[in-house]
């Protein structure tokens, strides 16, 4: 192992030792304390020097493009319903959009939804029941041509 020699060895008769003025080399009291420190009640003049950024607000990505989704579980959606049996509900009536698969069923019930999870819709059609989702486009498929030579 190379014994090499500290730093203060080699910086003797130099005055500031490598950090500039005599002052810099001194704990966070030089720079007015440690982070943003400072910038409460009498600080209002400093906080330009912090680029505008300030100590509140969000920070990061945000989408523009966020759908609410609202939800209703299978035990909720009964107990706002009336007990007879063969009803029919319309989710979107409600102000719902998607339904959930918590809790238990036992009458055959018509549900109409934007859209359900496949728990959902098995719990409701082991009920003697049905989940009626709109019918999505399914993509054409598109016949490939080979080119012989």
């Amino acid at each position: 192992m190379i014994n090499r020699r500290k730093k203060n060895v080699r910086m003797r008769g130099s005055k500031s030792h490598g950090y500039g003025s005599k002052k810099k080399h001194r704990g966070a009291g030089s720079r007015g304390g440690r982070g943003l420190a400072g910038t409460g009640k009498r600080a209002d003049t400093k906080r330009p020097s912090f680029g505008g950024r300030g100590t509140t607000g969000r920070r990061g990505f945000h989408s523009k493009n966020k759908r609410i989704v609202r939800v209703i579980n299978i035990d909720e959606l009964l107990s706002k319903i009336s007990k007879t049996k063969g009803s029919e509900i319309n989710l979107r009536e409600m102000g719902r959009d998607k339904l959930l698969g918590r809790g238990k069923i036992t009458a055959p019930i018509i549900i109409k939804a934007e859209s359900a999870s496949e728990k959902a819709v098995q719990k409701v059609e082991k009920a003697g029941g049905k989940v009626i989702l709109p019918e999505e486009a399914l993509p054409e498929k598109e016949e490939t041509i080979k080119k012989e030579k």
